[in-house]
Parts: structure tokens; C-alpha cells; sequence
């Protein structure tokens, strides 16, 4: 016997077939009416009904089993253009430091830039000679892999804790310790303070060992960035595998244990920004931030820090050949960083807050913490299978360059993509093409994908979200299969959607069947309108379900896809 259609369902089968009517162009349609939360098996009847005017194609499939695009790491690095120097020293006698973010960006993130601007002023010499310093601003993991690479490697390097200084040594890199501090700083556990009052009347005080007992429990649902480019997701992750384990944070007993702490844990933030977000939204209720961060985000005034982990106290390292000069230079501005001028301004940018705190000891080396990395890789999925699917634009304004260096840099990152995983693949232009049914990214698999890849060709509209449309039902296939599967669609574009359905008209099904769409923007940075439309959308569309969106272009497609994958496949 048929079941009834209830009322809803009856609704928004209607509401889909007058949207029908009026395919459109881009963006949101003003007058659009306001769509009724789905459930999931309404968001599947609208699926289907959709589904119904979008036309779809098979690509034969070919097997390509030539290597991946590039074989040296160094090479998918972006061109350290991408990272300009934010001081600029004109000394005879120049240092350059390669700075972690937080204290060598913009704005309060400013602090050794202040420094040393005003050291530059100061006519310090050695041996008669003025000296200066120059700071290039990069993230602690990318610069770790600048130095051990050797794609770039400046006089010195600051990380934001010692952790990556013990990375890069295990790696062959020059890594000589010169100062342990320039400003001091600490990671910790943010709280909202309703859930800080939920806990503590349960767990006590909030420490560690008590914080994965809550989150195992499922009292508290914790945020973290991804421990291969974040100082603090690398410094959660050894904290809790050393808690896991004390003698050995290796063992397989600590690893079981963080598989089934994973399990319980929402997708690995991309970065801070995007966690923060999820945190604003309600969807967390803790996360893992510097405390120089939290005091600088008035968003987060009503959210309770607790340090922990190691310390992140902005360590010195010679990663250069320096000659006796440019060692006198370095000694000169650590020691001026240190005065009590640059301290206070220390204090002004957040920094030198929870001295009482001693910090975790380090007890892994730095091979034991790459392992550690590699071990969250395999651990983060709490278990189950990854079901994802690709869907790339293919459309005119991808023809030429940016087609030819997103499929290498998808070739080459899909070295990224963890074995079990099951993976599958579209594209998209006017209409929507299959290249890559789903299947387990085995051998043979691997070798269509770069087959699918290497065949794809620009031309045409762009019809983004008949694409998603396409994507979700090919996922939900496969969960009849794979019950316990984690679900995810990864889309990459770099225009503005101009045929077929618009965003509003999938946002009801999208977020009913609570799949997330994590999105990745490519040659979309500037100010103008349409690249601002576009870099909108697509943080919109990753929003629907609490998932990450980020932006590169040719420079660095290669690297935020290696990382992108690292952190989700």
C-alpha cells in the first residue's frame, strides 16, 4: 500500500514544480517564497523532483596510469610571493625572519611588526655596520614545510610553538634553537558559557583527560583545526594522545582511543576563522584557540579559555647560513623584543597572558609527531568509511591555464586521499557529466579518476548546483551500501552559477539531508562584483551544513588542495 503524502511533502513537491518554471540565473531570485524546513525524507522526494530537469551524461570511462603531476613536496608549495614581506629591512646587515601569523600579520596580529619597525629606527649596529630585520608572514605549518623542503628558507624562522622546531629537525632541516621566547602565549580550550556551566557542574574542573570524557560521553561537542598546518590542532592532538597514553602516545591502545574520540568530534576545521563560525552559529560548543586570538575576537567575550597543552611562547630558530653579523643581528632584536617597550606592546596585542600556566611538556620527537599526524589521518574518521564525490566546474572561463592546473593539482593531491575511502567524480558546464561513478579509491580506481581528470575540457555555462543536485543523489545511492558512511561533496568552482537551478531553490534539500558541502574556490580573489558574488556563493553553499570553504588561485592551487584533502580525505 502507498503511503500518503503529508502536507509538507505535498507543499514543497508543489513549491519545486513552479520553481521549475523559472530556471534562472544567478544568485538568489527576489520574490522567491520562503521554503519550509525538510525533513530527510522530504529533502529526498525534492531531490528527486528536481532531479527531474537536469540532464545528466555518462563519460566512458579511461584508465590513465601515469604517475601523479608533481614528485617533489617543494614543488607544491606556492611561490613565496604569495607571502610578501610585512617589514621591510634596508640594512647593510639584514636579517629576514619567517614569523607565524598571530603576531606577524595585520592589525592586533601585529606585534612583531611593531617591534620590528621601531628596532629598524633604532640605529642599532654590529661591528659599525647598521643592522635591520625583515618579517615574512607565513603560517607555522607552510613554513616548517618551506624550510624542510628547501623550497624556501629564510635566515630564521619563529613558529608559534616548539613543536614545529622539533618537526623540522626530524626532517633534516636546520633547526637551531636560538631563543625559547619573544612573547608569551598559550593554547587552550574555549567554552561557551552555558556549556561551561553544564560542565563543570558534571566534570569539575576543565582539564583534558575530563574535556575527551565529556566529548565521549556526547556532553560536549569539541572544534579543532587541522594538526598537518594549525600550531594548535598539532598541539591538541599530541596533548590528547599523551593523555590517551603517557608512556607510549603511539601505542595501538592510544590510537584506538583517538579513533573513537573522532568519532564524536565534527570535521576538522580548515582553519580558526571557519571554526570560530561554526561556534558563532551554535554548533559547538567548545573549540581549540590561542588565547592571544580569543582576546582579540570581541565575538567571543562570553566564552570561558582554559590553557592547555604545550606552551606557544614564539621560539627562535636559525634556519640559515648566517654569518657572524646577521648572528649578532638576530641576538640584537631577540633581546630588543624582550626590552620592556616591546613587551608591554606585547601585552597591548595579547600576548603574555596565563604566564602561571607551565605548559605540557614535550614528550615526542619530532619524528614521533609526523607519526602523530599520519595517525590522526588514519584515526579522524572515527572508523567509517569516507564516501565523497568532486564536482568541478568545467565551464568557458575555466578554458585554457586554470583546467590545466586544477586537474594536475587534483592528479596530485588525490596522493592525499586516504586508502578505503571511496571516491567519485563530475563535472560541470551547461549540464552535468558523471566521469567517475563511486568506488573504493583503489588501484583501479585511482587510475579512471586520472583518466576522468586528465580528460576534462572547458566550455559552456555554469551550472553549479544542478551539479550538487547530481552529487548528493550519487552519495545518497551509495549510503544504501554503506550505511555507516560519512557522506561528503566537494565542489570547486570559480564563477558565479548562470544556468540552471540557483542557490536558494537547493538550500531546503541541501539542509535537510544534512550532507556537507565543503567548497573550494579558484581564481576568485579581488574585489570585483561577480569574484565577490562568487566567493559569497560558495561560503553560503558550505554553510548550509556547518562545512569549510577556501579560495587559491594558480599560485597555490596545489597546496590548499594537498591540504584540503589531508584534512577531509
Amino acid at each position: 500500500m502507498k503511503q500518503k503524502m503529508g502536507w509538507k511533502s505535498f507543499l514543497c513537491v508543489l513549491l519545486v514544480l513552479a520553481s521549475s518554471l523559472t530556471l534562472m540565473g544567478c544568485g538568489s531570485d527576489e520574490g522567491t517564497a520562503t521554503w519550509p524546513s525538510l525533513t530527510e525524507k522530504e529533502a529526498r522526494e525534492n531531490l528527486a523532483a528536481l532531479l527531474s530537469r537536469v540532464n545528466v551524461k555518462e563519460v566512458p570511462l579511461r584508465m590513465d596510469i601515469s604517475g601523479t603531476e608533481l614528485s617533489n613536496p617543494g614543488a607544491e608549495l606556492p611561490d613565496i610571493a604569495k607571502y610578501p614581506l610585512s617589514v621591510t629591512g634596508s640594512a647593510h646587515v639584514n636579517v629576514e625572519i619567517m614569523a607565524s601569523t598571530e603576531k606577524a600579520g595585520p592589525g592586533m596580529d601585529g606585534w612583531l611588526n611593531a617591534v620590528a619597525e621601531s628596532f629598524n629606527q633604532s640605529g642599532a649596529t654590529t661591528n659599525g655596520q647598521k643592522v635591520s630585520v625583515s618579517i615574512r608572514p607565513v603560517a607555522s605549518g607552510l613554513a616548517t614545510d618551506y624550510i624542510t623542503t628547501g623550497r624556501y628558507v629564510p635566515d630564521a624562522f619563529s613558529p608559534a610553538n616548539s613543536l614545529w622546531g622539533e618537526i623540522g629537525t626530524s626532517l633534516g632541516a636546520k633547526m637551531e634553537a636560538f631563543e625559547t621566547r619573544l612573547a608569551g602565549n598559550t593554547a587552550g580550550i574555549l567554552m561557551s558559557k552555558s556549556a561551561h556551566e553544564k560542565y563543570s557542574a558534571k566534570y569539575g574542573d576543565v582539564i583534558l583527560e575530563k574535556i575527551i570524557e565529556a566529548v565521549m560521553a556526547g556532553d560536549l561537542l569539541l572544534g579543532y583545526t587541522n594538526p598537518y598546518v594549525s600550531s594548535t590542532g598539532l598541539n591538541i592532538l599530541t596533548a590528547m594522545l599523551q593523555s590517551f597514553d603517557p608512556q607510549d602516545p603511539l601505542s595501538p591502545a592510544a590510537m584506538e582511543r583517538l579513533q573513537a574520540f573522532q568519532a564524536m568530534v565534527p570535521p576538522v576545521a580548515y582553519t580558526t576563522a571557519q571554526m570560530r563560525e561554526s561556534a558563532k552559529n551554535g554548533v559547538l560548543d567548545a573549540m581549540i584557540m590561542e588565547y592571544q586570538a580569543y582576546i582579540n575576537e570581541p565575538s567571543l567575550k562570553d566564552y570561558v579559555f582554559t590553557p592547555c597543552g604545550v606552551r606557544h611562547d614564539n621560539p627562535v630558530y636559525v634556519t640559515g647560513d648566517l654569518t657572524a653579523e646577521k648572528r649578532d643581528t638576530l641576538r640584537l632584536f631577540a633581546d630588543y623584543c624582550m626590552g620592556d617597550w616591546a613587551q608591554k606592546e606585547a601585552v597591548r596585542f595579547g600576548f603574555n597572558a596565563n604566564d602561571d600556566y607551565p605548559g605540557q611538556p614535550v614528550r615526542l620527537n619530532g619524528n614521533k609527531l609526523a607519526a602523530a599526524q599520519q595517525v590522526w589521518k588514519k584515526s579522524k574518521d572515527g572508523g567509517r568509511p569516507v564516501v565523497a564525490v568532486f564536482v568541478t566546474d568545467v565551464s568557458g572561463s575555466m578554458g585554457g591555464s586554470p583546467i590545466q592546473q586544477l586537474t594536475s593539482s587534483l592528479i596530485n593531491a588525490s596522493g592525499y586521499i586516504g586508502a578505503g575511502n571511496h571516491i567519485g567524480l563530475i563535472s560541470y558546464a551547461n549540464d552535468v557529466s558523471v566521469n567517475l561513478p563511486i568506488a573504493e579509491f583503489n588501484g583501479p580506481q585511482k587510475a579512471y579518476f586520472n583518466g576522468a581528470v586528465r580528460d576534462l575540457s572547458a566550455g559552456g555555462g555554469t551550472a553549479t548546483y544542478d551539479a550538487v543536485l547530481v552529487g548528493l543523489d550519487m552519495l545518497l545511492k551509495a549510503r544504501e551500501e554503506m550505511p555507516n558512511a560519512k557522506l561528503m561533496l566537494f565542489v570547486l568552482s570559480d564563477g558565479v552559477q548562470n544556468q540552471g537551478y540557483s542557490l536558494d531553490k537547493v538550500t531546503p534539500v541541501v539542509r535537510g539531508l544534512g550532507i556537507p558541502i565543503y567548497t573550494f574556490g579558484y581564481n576568485i580573489a579581488g574585489e570585483d562584483a561577480e569574484k565577490k558574488s562568487a566567493r559569497e556563493a560558495l561560503k553560503t553553499l558550505s554553510s548550509i551544513n556547518e562545512a569549510s570553504t577556501i579560495s587559491a588561485d594558480e599560485g597555490d592551487v596545489v597546496y590548499n588542495l594537498r591540504n584540503f584533502f589531508n584534512a577531509q580525505m
